[in-house]
């Protein structure tokens, strides 16, 4: 007698959100090849919310899968040529956006380093005077799709990596993994902030409500992560979210304990701003110091990294505060 398929006990699939989400919802739900989808890939908005999700799904059996799908859809050869296309889609699209960016690592991180005075259209800044609890739990929902795995992209550029570089990413991540304590992995952190605000801590809960311009975010570190030939766009990814989020996370510790969410929730955010100012300074001097003593050439990419963060995190910001600025929910409505 033999085994069944394996199948992940991940969270169940969505509905798709146009034709290249529906084709990978069928494709995986059937088992069978997805359909060709016939120019769709070059003709779609890739920023957009098919496109974007059709990515998400995809990138996603390479973390827990879904409930229901054969473990070895992974690597299905159909999937993966599909998933290329969309990856070209929207890596073309990022090089179109920031053509004309800083191509140095001191260009790119220069305004980094540097908290600006004017914090005017700072999503973590509105939070932290003028919040309410209602948009923390909205943007604890959305910010769930990564922080419930966190760091788990940036581990695979770790192989990809030798000597300063290697060793200075496997010790932060070391601390964003709890340095061997399950309680203290950032992942499970996040899910007592979750529990303080009454979310349902379900990894891939939100899925539904997250919009394209999360959906972004989240894909930007899997299109990096996956991609050996990226492994200096990762870094840069990294280095950037480790440089940015010090003081961004002061501000949502401060947002949390004025609006009483809860120890946990405030926790969470406090750890990360004195982590990640340490960590700043490690992936700064021996990650993209050790890369670029190894491979100097990788050095625009890096660049790129940043600055593709950047942007996208912009989006997400302007997207959540027009939403709120208009008094409805930055969530997405499912139909």
């Amino acid at each position: 007698m033999t085994a069944g398929p394996a199948t992940a006990p991940g969270p169940a699939l969505v509905g798709g959100r146009g034709a290249l989400s529906g084709l990978v919802v069928d494709a995986l739900r059937t088992g069978l090849p997805p359909a060709d989808p016939a120019g769709a890939v070059p003709a779609a908005d890739p920023w957009g919310e098919d496109l974007q999700l059709a990515l998400y799904l995809l990138y996603e059996l390479h973390y827990r899968g879904f409930a229901g799908v054969d473990d070895d859809r992974e690597w299905d050869p159909d999937l993966l040529r599909l998933r290329r296309a969309l990856e070209t889609r929207m890596l073309h699209a990022l090089r179109g956006d920031l053509r004309g960016s800083p191509s140095s690592v001191d260009e790119a991180f220069a305004p980094l380093l540097v908290e600006p005075v004017d914090l005017t259209g700072s999503l973590s800044r509105h939070l932290e005077t003028d919040g309410e609890l209602w948009q923390l739990r909205e943007y604890a929902s959305l910010r769930s799709l990564y922080h419930l795995k966190e760091a788990d992209p940036h581990v695979w550029v770790i192989p990809r990596l030798t000597g300063r570089a290697k060793a200075g990413m496997a010790a932060v991540e070391y601390d964003e993994f709890g340095a061997g304590r399950a309680a203290r992995v950032h992942a499970r952190l996040f899910a007592d902030l979750m529990s303080d605000l009454d979310l349902d801590t379900t990894y891939g809960h939100y899925l539904d409500q997250a919009p394209a311009p999360l959906l972004a975010t989240v894909n930007l570190m899997s299109l990096f992560g996956l991609h050996r030939a990226l492994r200096g766009a990762l870094v840069g990814h990294f280095a950037c979210v480790e440089v940015t989020s010090s003081p961004g996370s002061r501000r949502l510790a401060k947002a949390m304990r004025r609006c009483g969410a809860g120890p946990a929730a405030e926790h969470f955010y406090a750890e990360h701003v004195e982590a990640d100012a340490v960590h700043e300074q490690v992936v700064r001097r021996e990650v993209i110091g050790g890369l670029l003593a190894d491979e100097p050439r990788l050095e625009p990419d890096i660049a790129f990294g940043c600055t593709a963060t950047v942007l996208l995190e912009d989006r997400l910001g302007a997207h959540i505060r027009e939403a709120w600025d208009a008094g409805r929910s930055a969530l997405r409505r499912c139909p």
